[in-house]
C-alpha cells in the first residue's frame, strides 16, 4: 500500500509539473528550463539529423523533481521534406503521440547558487511513442555569464519504444538514436 501511495504521489507531482509547463504564470519554487534537442541516426546508407528548439522544462526545488516536454512535430532539419513526413507519420505517429516527455527526480544534491561546472545524475521516465521507459542519465550543468546551462547526451533504442522500422529501410535508419539536449535555466 505504501508503494502505491508513493507511485500516486510521483504521478501527481509530474502532472503538476506538466500543468505548470503550459502555464507561464507558475513560478514559485519552480525553475523554468528552455532548450534544444537534436537526434542523430547513422546507418550504413544514410545519416539523419533533426533538431527542435521547442524543449521546455521545469525543476521543482522542493521535490527535487523535473519534467521536460517537446512537441514531436517541432523537429526540423531532415535531409528532405519526405523524411520529416515519414518521421511524423510512420515512425513517431505524432498524430497519436504528439509529445515526448522526460520526468523524474534529481539523484544528486545540488546547490544552484554555487554551481560552476558540475555533472549530476537524474533518474526519470521517458514517455515516447506511448511507451514509458526508466533511465538514469548524466547532465552537465555550467554557469556562463551568471546563467546556468545544462547539457546531456545519451542513446535511445527504437525497439524500447516500439518504433517499428520496415525491413526495406534498415540500411537507412539506425536502431540506436543519439540524442543531445542543451539549454539554460530561465526565470
Amino acid at each position: 500500500m505504501l508503494e502505491l501511495n508513493q507511485s500516486i504521489k510521483k504521478i501527481l507531482v509530474c502532472l503538476g509539473l506538466f500543468q505548470a509547463l503550459s502555464n507561464p504564470e507558475v513560478c514559485g519554487q519552480n525553475i523554468k528550463l528552455r532548450g534544444k534537442i537534436d537526434f542523430y541516426s547513422k546507418a550504413p546508407q544514410e545519416e539523419i539529423k533533426a533538431i527542435s528548439d521547442k524543449l521546455n522544462g521545469l525543476i521543482n526545488l522542493h521535490e527535487n523533481s523535473f519534467a521536460f516536454v517537446v512537441d514531436i512535430n517541432s523537429f526540423d532539419g531532415f535531409n528532405n521534406p519526405l523524411q520529416k513526413i515519414h518521421f511524423n507519420e510512420n515512425y513517431m505517429e505524432s498524430g497519436l503521440y504528439p509529445q515526448a516527455r522526460f520526468y523524474g527526480k534529481i539523484i544528486d544534491q545540488i546547490n544552484y547558487d554555487l554551481i560552476e561546472d558540475e555533472t549530476i545524475r537524474v533518474k526519470g521516465n521517458f514517455d515516447i511513442h506511448g511507451v514509458v521507459q526508466e533511465r538514469i542519465i548524466s547532465v552537465r550543468i555550467t554557469r556562463k555569464n551568471r546563467l546556468l546551462h545544462f547539457e546531456s547526451e545519451f542513446f535511445l533504442s527504437l525497439e524500447d519504444f516500439k518504433i517499428s522500422v520496415p525491413r526495406i529501410v534498415h540500411q537507412k535508419l539506425s536502431t540506436e538514436i543519439k540524442v543531445h539536449v542543451k539549454g539554460r535555466f530561465t526565470k
